[in-house]
């Protein structure tokens, strides 16, 4: 990773009060991420928000972090119940993240930290969770930075027609692999071009587009940048990819595993640098390029993964990408350049990171970044030993082996004396609860499987 941008508003406060004031603006969208990895907030009035909420912030109802998806209210949540009367939470702006919204007309956006009507941090907040790693990191003497390579399947079918069709004979916008190629990327250039410029209006970095193995499936991929403000980014864009589509008469999705072909990954790419800059990790008289903190760094990888992996897989739709021969990462290992391990080594120098293969299209960037800076600093502090770089096909290795099912990386994660010291006791039941709610939702339900496989023959 080469030299990053310094971290900036694409919208001051000042510009902000300006386009209000002339009308250019209308309304600012206040938004946070919830446990999902969803935008959920509200639409302000422009001079309204200029007037009181840039003052003080907002309010939201508690239980917008004690929800299933289909925010549906459920137990377990300590923070946000019935019993506690789902009270307010305060939503205040950080103007770092103040930026126009080009896909709707005379709006802008500003992401909120997550607070208590006291001040106190919501600790189970993904975005306070990841300024909490942020800040351990900073204390000792280090910054990440991160890249994230984002996959996603593009249909022809509006959102309203796939509900309508219960998802089933769908369109895809290619109806081939079209990986790599310019002709299947120009058949949908008018909405990938439509994504990519106006993440540009929105203050993103674009760097390119390609197409994908899954029929349909295209990646646009950003410059890398500081850890927040690359997961700030990460989801307004998939939010926002999703409000393009829709406007144009498309649906996408970044759901893990559509259907048995090549699932939607969201590999991140991070390293370490001293706080003025340093490079860290990188020491090229090393035959792989790593400084000790750099074998350290991914030695905490490899002792964590398995462990951390609900933050990288929250869903029970996660855990069918991990398919041998996939790209989809089944064995914990790591290797230089090598697509079949869970950790992959890529770069030299200044662009040297790593790359965590293991997250889907349906991760929450806030969570998964925390996890990863928390391992990378554990085999830091810890001064970790490196394994043996592994060289040739991981799937048919052996090794240690990414959870199989959401029941196994929640036990994981549940009785993990690491993610207790790392987080906090408060996260760790929080988000136990969270794959308690899921499994408990999946359990219920009748599948097309279940149906095609008794109804006739038992």
């Amino acid at each position: 990773m080469g030299s990053a941008r310094a971290a900036k508003p694409s919208m001051t406060l000042d510009e902000l009060k300006s386009a209000v004031a002339s009308g250019e603006i209308d309304t600012v969208v206040v938004v946070m991420t919830d446990m999902q990895g969803r935008l959920v907030g509200k639409r302000i009035h422009g001079s309204f928000f200029i007037d009181e909420i840039a003052h003080h912030g907002t309010e939201g109802c508690n239980y917008l972090l004690a929800v299933d998806v289909d925010m549906n209210t459920v137990p377990g949540y300590a923070m946000s119940s019935w019993d506690k009367g789902y009270s307010d939470f305060a939503l205040v702006p950080d103007f770092n993240t103040l930026r126009r919204l080009p896909w709707q007309p005379g709006a802008a956006m500003v992401t909120a930290d997550v607070q208590w009507l006291d001040g106190s941090d919501v600790v189970a907040s993904p975005r306070q969770i990841l300024k909490r790693q942020i800040k351990a990191l900073a204390d000792a003497g280090m910054t990440a930075m991160v890249g994230n390579e984002l996959e996603f399947i593009v249909f022809n079918d509006t959102y309203e027609q796939a509900w309508q069709k219960g998802y089933k004979g769908l369109t895809p916008a290619n109806l081939y692999n079209v990986d790599y190629q310019i002709l299947g990327g120009t058949r949908l250039e008018p909405l990938l071009r439509a994504i990519r410029l106006h993440m540009s209006g929105a203050g993103m970095n674009v760097e390119s587009v390609k197409g994908e193995c899954n029929y349909g499936q295209h990646e646009i991929a950003f410059r890398y940048d500081d850890a927040l403000t690359t997961c700030d980014n990460t989801s307004i864009y998939k939010n926002g990819a999703k409000e393009i589509a829709a406007q144009m008469g498309y649906s996408l999705t970044f759901m893990a595993k559509f259907n048995e072909r090549e699932g939607n990954s969201s590999h991140i790419h991070l390293s370490f640098r001293g706080t003025k800059g340093e490079l860290v990790m990188s020491d090229e008289k090393d035959q792989n390029g790593l400084s000790e903190i750099g074998k350290s760094f991914i030695a905490g990888q490899l002792a964590h993964a398995r462990e951390l992996t609900l933050m990288f897989a929250p869903n029970i739709n996660s855990y069918k990408r991990y398919v041998p021969g996939s790209f989809a990462p089944t064995a914990i290992r790591w290797g230089r350049d090598n697509r079949t391990c869970a950790f992959r080594l890529v770069g030299h120098g200044p662009s040297l990171r790593l790359e965590n293969r293991i997250p889907g299209g349906d991760v929450n960037p806030y969570l998964a970044v925390a996890a990863v800076i928390a391992a990378g600093l554990d085999g830091v502090n810890k001064k970790m030993k490196l394994e043996s770089i592994f060289e040739g096909n991981a799937y048919v290795s052996d090794s240690p082996r990414v959870p199989a099912t959401m029941l196994e990386a929640r036990n994981l994660w549940a009785e993990s004396g690491f993610v207790r010291e790392a987080f906090g006791k408060e996260v760790q039941d929080h988000y136990t609860n969270f794959a308690d709610v899921e499994m408990a939702a999946y359990n219920k339900s009748v599948t097309d499987w279940e149906l095609f496989r008794n109804f006739e023959r038992f």
